[in-house]
């Protein structure tokens, strides 16, 4: 069976977001020594209790610092970002990480 993580990357009370973020990156590292298949960062913007408004930078955190794991974005909101954008910096990714990114396209 495949098993993945959605993660929000939450703040918590008297965290920091760069606390926060790092947390997000020990969750994926664990995932990516456990078999996970998958790791998906949601998009979501103008909350002081999420830290994941620019999920193609975390993404790319979170590449750099695990092995094998598909690292992506659970819903990339194209009212936010031009189609464009999205393809330039995604196919950057997978240039960067070949077979590793997973790409989620949502609208709010």
């Amino acid at each position: 069976m495949k098993i993945s993580i959605l993660n929000l990357i939450p703040r918590f009370i008297d965290e920091t977001t760069q606390q926060s973020v790092n947390r997000g990156l020990e969750l994926a590292k664990w995932a990516d020594g456990q078999k996970f298949e998958r790791y998906w960062v949601a998009e979501h913007h103008n909350s002081k209790s999420i830290s994941c408004s620019a999920t193609d930078l975390i993404i790319g955190y979170i590449l750099e610092n695990t092995q094998r794991i598909k690292v992506g974005a659970g819903g990339v909101m194209l009212p936010n970002h031009t189609p464009f954008q999205v393809a330039e910096r995604y196919g950057t990714l997978e240039t960067l990480y070949p077979e590793r990114i997973d790409l989620g396209i949502g609208r709010a």
